[in-house]
């Protein structure tokens, strides 16, 4: 259906909306007479409608709304190209805005040179060490705490918690026999004897008080008993002898307690003096004895297949077998 009054060959005959494009208003098209109608404002208007182009563009948009493009009748409206990242020259930021809050963006600082840092690996650092420093300290106090409740439990115990201890009877005794232990030691004037032996003095060299020793020794059944007193323990002791013979070798029996010894005491001419020189032939020997703790009696005697010719300066006793 035709407009009323549309007139002859106008331009809105053939696009009765023609006038509210730009090409058409350009070929004179004109709105309909009679004041409004077809978006022109006027008592019949419902919807005050109003011609493409008579918008004012390059205004403030409203926030939050992006501004569209237009275009001309018949053409496709223009994209405007967008990159990415870059702001929207109509878009106004909230703190523009009356009643916005100004917002500011403090930098964070860096050291040196302004390049990009990493990971804050020094602080990292810090906070483990910082860790195995609380670990270690905490051990530390659970240590001496223990020492502490030890120390509290013994003296609640009545036990002595510093200072003296109590020595057990085995530590005693342990500690008593690492103790070195003196061995008796006698000369041979101050021993029981028998079988012809006596005291002289007339041969030089003899190491016993006043010079004194022991002759007479040349006969069976010659002897001479030492009555040995602290002997520490059972073993085998080294039994040590001072004397001298003229230039020639000889021997006698040893008997421990009434028990003969299998090895006789060998008293060789070890100076190597000439026979009949006494007083060169001063020197000593040794043999091994078996022991008892206590008291011991030691016997040295003349028997039969002895040679028996030789003077007693000293004895004495050493722990162990070495001579």
């Amino acid at each position: 259906m035709a407009p009323a009054d549309n007139g002859a060959s106008t331009p809105e005959d053939d696009d009765p909306f023609g006038y509210l494009y730009a090409d058409g208003q350009a070929a004179g098209a004109t709105p309909p007479s009679g004041g409004g109608g077809y978006g022109y404002p006027g008592p019949r208007s419902y919807h005050q409608v109003r011609p493409v182009g008579e918008r004012q563009y390059g205004q403030q948009p409203q926030y939050g709304q992006q501004p569209q493009p237009t275009a001309a009748y018949g053409q496709a409206p223009q994209q405007q190209p967008q990159t990415y990242g870059q702001p929207n020259a109509h878009y106004s930021a909230p703190e523009t805005l009356p009643g916005g809050t100004p917002t500011t963006v403090t930098p964070t600082q860096h050291g040196g040179g302004g390049r990009g840092r990493g990971p804050n690996t020094k602080g990292l650092l810090i906070g483990a060490l910082a860790v195995v420093a609380a670990v270690v300290i905490g051990i530390g106090v659970a240590v001496l705490g223990g020492d502490s409740n030890d120390d509290a439990k013994g003296d609640a115990g009545g036990q002595p918690s510093g200072g003296s201890q109590s020595v057990q009877p085995s530590e005693t005794a342990s500690k008593s026999a690492d103790k070195p232990v003196d061995l008796p030691k006698t000369d041979a004037k101050a021993l029981k004897l028998e079988g012809g032996t006596a005291t002289a003095s007339d041969v030089q060299g003899a190491k016993a008080d006043g010079g004194t020793y022991v002759a007479g020794f040349n006969q069976v059944g010659a002897k001479l008993t030492w009555t040995v007193n602290g002997i520490p323990k059972d073993g085998a002791y080294s039994l040590r002898v001072n004397y001298g013979v003229p230039g020639k070798d000889a021997n006698a029996t040893i008997t421990v307690n009434g028990k003969v010894q299998t090895r006789p005491l060998n008293m060789e001419n070890f100076s190597h003096a000439k026979e009949g020189d006494w007083e060169k032939g001063w020197t000593n020997t040794w043999s091994v004895v078996q022991l008892s703790k206590g008291t011991n009696a030691i016997a040295i005697s003349c028997e039969q297949g002895n040679q028996c010719d030789a003077n007693f300066d000293q004895m004495w006793l050493v722990k162990g077998t070495n001579g």
